[in-house]
């Protein structure tokens, strides 16, 4: 069996498009895009006339005077992760004034991009390949129900998954973080989680068990990103950036406990690699989705034993 594994596309329309076409590409079993699925802004379009739009992408002003400028600039956005919305001067306005639009027009937006996801899985990806998309600590429970409701894409939440004979556990919560996520907690409170998830199995054998955990484990060399001062900037050390492990003392502590065969995290994009943890191999794919590069694992698995190997579109 192989699996290619790919995590963190925050929104990115081109991240999804090569995901699309990533299982045939590495002529993968089961394809996986695991955890935080959704953009981080709205990007407003303003059209001040039939022919004449503005937007301040990171607080710079960009004019548009041809249709065709305007069609490239959504694009480019879509594709870094934010959602593009036309507005006029009076909607804008009006949305600035009334409480909470500005975050229901933000779910619809999320909603609508992964239901054209799930359109997109189902139309390009074969169908003899196992499609398996779960959200992660950034995404709003909106988006939940359009994986849900899809009559082919796999939800994995909250049951075991029979991924090729091989039982499937999954977890999208994180421990504590500086930016007050969705779905984030303590590690008392995680560790009860994880210890459901495994219950789940029901069984005493754990040696051919996948753990699809967003939050890598602690100290792994999975889990490194800069360290952050009380006001959210990074430490550093001279000019170098102060870097140390941010992951879960839970998910640690329960592959240590367990020692699955498999680990499948994300969450810290910048932490590529892979890990022995006892005989459990844990991985995390990375992500860059404002390039547009869809970072993954190709997972082997034959007769109890994985391999991986990293690849990229």
């Amino acid at each position: 069996m192989r699996i290619f594994l790919a995590a963190d596309p925050h929104g990115s329309q081109q991240t999804w498009d090569k995901m699309c076409r990533a299982p045939k590409v590495f002529k993968a079993d089961v394809a996986m895009m695991c955890g935080d699925l959704t953009g981080k802004a709205i990007t407003p379009i303003i059209q001040e006339k039939e022919d004449k739009w503005y937007a301040q992408p990171h607080g710079k002003r960009k004019e548009f005077k041809k249709q065709s400028d305007l069609d490239k600039f959504i694009k480019f956005t879509q594709d870094e992760g934010y959602y593009p919305k036309i507005l006029t001067p009076e909607e804008l306005a009006q949305l600035r004034e009334t409480p909470g639009s500005i975050t229901k027009l933000f779910q619809e937006l999320m909603v609508e991009r992964i239901k054209l996801w799930m359109d997109m899985a189902n139309e390009r990806i074969p169908e003899e390949i196992m499609v398996v998309v779960n959200p992660g600590n950034d995404d709003d429970y909106s988006i939940d129900e359009v994986i849900k409701n899809d009559p082919r894409v796999i939800y994995p939440l909250g049951r075991v998954v029979d991924v090729r004979g091989y039982p499937m556990i999954s977890c999208e919560w994180v421990n504590s973080t500086p930016w007050d996520t969705h779905r984030e907690c303590p590690e008392d409170e995680l560790l009860e989680k994880l210890e459901t998830e495994f219950a789940r199995l029901e069984t005493d054998d754990y040696s051919n068990v996948i753990c699809n955990f967003h939050d890598p484990p602690f100290n792994s060399g999975l889990d490194t990103a800069p360290q952050l001062d009380e006001e959210h900037k990074v430490k550093k050390a001279g000019a170098h950036e102060l870097l140390g492990p941010v992951g879960s003392k839970s998910v640690r502590a329960v592959i240590e406990k367990y020692q699955p065969l498999l680990g499948m995290h994300g969450h810290i994009h910048e932490s590529v690699g892979y890990r022995e943890i006892g005989r459990t191999l844990c991985v995390n794919p990375g992500s860059e989705y404002r390039e547009g590069i869809l970072k993954g694992f190709l997972i082997t698995i034959e007769d109890g034993k994985v391999q991986a190997g990293r690849v990229e579109l």
